[in-house]
């Protein structure tokens, strides 16, 4: 039996798919590696059909050998929160980790994480994704101080989420680590070839926005970007990759309106793992045009590909990316965006390869356990302290 600590892992992992539950599983082989114990509580139910807003929760992908995975958290049924509640107390592992993104999460996570505290030994540790939902409801607010009631200290991944907590007057210990580089998909391939894996036969210049579509991601001010005479002569082609998680009418409404049909290539769906690679080796630069943000998967993963990126002043997304230097930082609004990506492309993608390179040394997946690690010894000594 090793005798580094045990780490139980709350939250998505498989057979549910997304950013979240990819990160949660690296984390925990990179935990793994080291030799560390670790159970990934994973939901036996997610979402209601009827609340989610894609196609499907469920990956598609083969369920993963290495990693023990428990499906055991219902969202939606309390007998289930204590039954969870009442196992974890007893297991009593070293610490948890937690993911917060909604706080639809909170009834379940908090009842739970409140009984395993019981035990006056497991520290609970939240990484919070956010802490104020992009989409706001009423009683948001109320069952995030519920949650927090529940953890003993957070790991944030921008700025702008530790602004958040203060916002809500969130008084617990607070750790920034930034967001690894997602580095399991795969290794860049050749443009060509990528572009021929994805059937485009562009060879022109070709932009990205990548990930599920909804409101604040500023879609619609990079369509309108594309519009913009000086982009449509320069014959510059989209590649939008992603699962609208909203009414798609507005968008092809868009291109229609502004004749975009011939410079726009949409990947309407949720992209599988083995096929990512692909997209972010064909194209020229990534655009993230959202109008607001607290941190993005798709920036680490972008930048394991090296493929530089031009992001909006909107929330952490301008902390990973250094202007003028490994990307470009614009306005939200669809001229600057427009102007950004001429000027990128005026500057060539090749100047912004080297700082890339370079800056992506500092998100290892090595950084962030070796952080959760003393971070929780700092949340053992405070307590000790008192």
């Amino acid at each position: 039996m090793s005798d580094k600590p045990s780490i139980v892992f709350l939250g998505p992992s498989y057979p549910y798919r997304g950013g979240i539950a990819s990160f949660t599983e690296r984390l925990a082989r990179e935990f793994q590696s080291s030799g560390f114990n670790c159970l990934l509580y994973t939901f036996s139910l997610q979402y209601p059909s009827f609340l989610f807003p894609g196609k499907t929760q469920y990956s598609n992908e083969a369920r993963p050998k290495d990693l023990n995975i428990k499906e055991a958290i219902n969202t939606i049924n309390p007998l289930n929160w204590l039954s969870v509640g009442r196992e974890l107390k007893q297991l009593a592992p070293d610490f948890i980790i937690v993911r917060y993104w909604l706080p639809f999460m909170a009834p379940a996570f908090g009842t739970i994480l409140s009984m395993v505290r019981q035990n006056k030994h497991t520290k609970v540790i939240c990484i919070a994704d956010n802490i104020i939902p992009h989409e706001k409801r009423i009683g948001d607010k109320m069952l995030t101080s519920y949650f927090n009631h529940a953890v003993d200290g957070y790991i944030t991944m921008s700025a702008k989420v530790q602004h958040d907590m203060a916002t809500l007057g969130i008084n617990k210990p607070i750790q920034l680590l930034h967001h690894p580089l997602f580095d399991h998909f795969g290794d860049p391939v050749e443009r060509k070839i990528a572009r021929k894996e994805l059937g485009i036969d562009h060879q022109g210049r070709l932009l990205l926005f990548f990930g599920f579509i909804r409101q604040y991601k500023g879609l619609d001010l990079l369509l309108e970007a594309m519009a913009d005479p000086r982009i449509k002569e320069s014959g510059y082609k989209l590649v939008i990759a992603g699962e609208f998680y909203e009414d798609p009418v507005k968008y092809t409404h868009l291109i229609r309106s502004y004749q975009l049909e011939d410079q726009v290539i949409l990947f309407n769906e949720f992209i599988p793992e083995h096929k990512i690679r692909y997209f972010f080796s064909a194209a020229d630069v990534l655009v993230q045009p959202y109008r607001h943000a607290t941190q993005s998967g798709v920036t680490p993963l972008s930048m394991h590909f090296d493929l530089p990126m031009i992001v909006t002043d909107a929330g952490g997304l301008k902390e990973m990316v250094i202007d003028k230097v490994s990307g470009l930082i614009v306005q939200k609004d669809s001229a600057s965006i427009a102007d950004g990506i001429l000027e990128y492309f005026k500057m060539g993608k090749d100047f912004f390869i080297p700082a890339l390179v370079q800056q992506k040394k500092s998100y290892s997946w090595s950084v962030m356990a070796d952080g959760i690690l003393a971070f929780w010894n700092r949340l053992k000594s405070e307590k000790n302290a008192k």
